[in-house]
């Protein structure tokens, strides 16, 4: 796991250098923290975690800008029903991504991203803009039990 993860930090420190960012140690820090964790955390439970995991104090301002340059480079994904952040799941991935849509378990609290087809996005789009409204955005957060807890109920 601690090779995968630091396979997964090499490959984000590139990602940002080609957007043109730096992956700075703080930077790095939180997404350390985002990668070490199945459950999404909110800015606030990443500040505590920083402050016990790397025995520093970080506004949760900071983190937040932080979390925005996570999300710019798209190394993180907010999940906007829960205001709480995971690291994307596809960091060391070679292919192209589809468009991330989330499987959000209401017992464990796990994440999981999925991929759905770009051209399904686009046909879901382009029937919602018939009616007039203009969306947002295209992520979706899909609520449930995962396998494991679906097995306990």
């Amino acid at each position: 796991m601690k090779q995968n993860i630091q396979q997964t930090v090499e490959k984000a420190s590139q990602q940002c250098q080609q957007m043109g960012g730096r992956l700075t140690e703080k930077r790095k820090n939180i997404l350390l923290l985002l990668l070490s964790t199945q459950t999404p955390l909110s800015a606030y439970d990443l500040v505590e975690q920083y402050k016990i995991r790397f025995s520093d104090n970080l506004p949760a301002m900071s983190v937040y800008r932080m979390l925005n340059f996570l999300q710019e480079v798209k190394l993180a994904h907010k999940l906007e029903t829960t205001n709480q952040f995971v690291a994307c799941s596809h960091i060391i991935c070679e292919h192209e991504h589809e468009i991330p849509q989330f499987l959000i378990c209401d017992q464990c609290h796990t994440v999981r991203e999925i991929g759905v087809k770009k051209q399904i996005i686009e046909e879901l789009s382009n029937s919602i803009e018939t009616t007039g409204f203009s969306l947002a955005s295209q992520q979706l957060e899909l609520h449930g039990l995962c396998a494991g807890c679906k097995k306990q109920a």
